[in-house]
């Protein structure tokens, strides 16, 4: 039972380390270094990037989503309209 216990813990643990290390550590560097400035505008402007385009998405969908049942409406007017 203590053999599963630990080796759970341990696949846990290493899964948390990859899933971090995936954002960029600035705390190596000096707080006041060129490196240090470079590192954290990276990180601003990724998050930044991200954010953007998760919002583009969002209202793509939403506007696919809200205008589908009037796009199928007018496409029926046309259909109307043309048999005439």
């Amino acid at each position: 039972m203590i053999k599963k216990s630990f080796l759970t813990f341990v696949f846990l643990l290493i899964f948390y380390n990859i899933s971090n290390s995936a954002e960029l550590n600035c705390n190596n560097f000096k707080k006041f270094s060129l490196n240090f400035m470079k590192c954290k505008s990276s990180l601003i402007k990724n998050k930044t990037l991200t954010a953007g385009e998760n919002f583009m998405k969002d209202t793509k969908n939403y506007q696919k989503n809200e205008w589908s049942e009037e796009k199928s409406k007018v496409k029926d007017v046309k259909k109307k309209i043309l048999e005439q």
